[in-house]
Formats: C-alpha cells, sequence, structure tokens
C-alpha cells in the first residue's frame, strides 16, 4: 500500500494530478485506488492538496496519515504536509519553490522552469511533476500514466501534457 500527498496552491494542478495517477493505477494497471482532495475557498493562491491510496489489496481506510510520499509543489504546501511524511518515506519537491528540510530520500525537480523553457507557459506543471514521481516510485508504469493524462486532460491539450509527462520521466 502506497500513501501519496500532493500539495501545493490552488492553481498548480495538485487535485488533477491526484486524480490522473488514482485513474492510472485503477484502470489501467487494476490496482486499488482511492482518492480525495482538500482546498481552501480561494480559486488561485489559497492551500490545495489531493492524497491517494493505491493498493494491490483492499483499502480500508481512505485517508493518507502517514505519506510514503510528498509531492510538494510550493512551499506553504510543503509546510502543511511534511511533518506527515513517514521517516523512510520520499519527498518529491519542485525545486525552485520548495526548500525542504533534509531527509534520505529526496528529490527535486525545476519543473516549473523546465515547462516555461518547453512550452513558454506553466500550465502543465503537474504533468512534469507526475512524470517524474512514476521514474523515482515505479507507482505505475509510465505507459499507464500517459494513458490516463491522455483522457483526463482538456481535448486539445493532450500532446502537451503528455510530452510534460516526458519532460518529468526523463530529468535526471
Amino acid at each position: 500500500m502506497t500513501g501519496i500527498k500532493f500539495v501545493g496552491s490552488g492553481g498548480q494542478g495538485v487535485i488533477l494530478a491526484g486524480l490522473i495517477l488514482g485513474k492510472a493505477a485503477a484502470i489501467y494497471e487494476g490496482k486499488e485506488a482511492v482518492y480525495t482532495e482538500s482546498y481552501g475557498a480561494e480559486t488561485r493562491g489559497g492551500f490545495s492538496s489531493s492524497s491517494l491510496i493505491i493498493s494491490n489489496d483492499k483499502i480500508d481506510y481512505p485517508y493518507v496519515l502517514d505519506a510514503d510520499v510528498i509531492v510538494a509543489f510550493s512551499q506553504k504546501g510543503y509546510d502543511s504536509a511534511f511533518n506527515t511524511l513517514k521517516k523512510d518515506g520520499i519527498l518529491i519537491y519542485e525545486s525552485d519553490l520548495v526548500s525542504p528540510e533534509k531527509v534520505n530520500r529526496m528529490y527535486g525537480i525545476p519543473a516549473t522552469r523546465l515547462v516555461k523553457e518547453k512550452f513558454n507557459k506553466t500550465t502543465s506543471v503537474n504533468m512534469a511533476m507526475l512524470g517524474y514521481l512514476v521514474k523515482i516510485t515505479n507507482v505505475v508504469s509510465k505507459q499507464s500514466l500517459l494513458n490516463a493524462v491522455s483522457e483526463s486532460v482538456p481535448k486539445g491539450t493532450e500532446k502537451e501534457n503528455m510530452e510534460a509527462v516526458e519532460l518529468g520521466y526523463n530529468f535526471s
């Protein structure tokens, strides 16, 4: 069983990221997945998070209390969730926006900068973060993620979003 928290600010795509990863696990890999989300009243800039549990077995409790993985898109999100990361957990963070405390398994990616340089906009940062997450954790296959992305993003944006997944996946 793997508990994952996506945390950031409204508008960064943390809700969609959790939803897509859950779809990749449940639909394309036949795993059990439970997804929850939380966000403030603000549409942009306020705290938002999504949590996902992925398991090969039945899931008894739908909330991630102790996270195996935290994906932090912003400092505010990181600050709110860091204390829930398991001692041996994995921290994945937006390295240009988050200054984390040192943990044994931490991986930073400048996703916003990479996406901005490639597409001249930042609307697919969450897809780059998902690609990087899948590369680091292997929680689902890259192909399952790409399948879920292609059917979950707005029509006409599939190519860019799948390229952003590849951008994150190929980051070293």
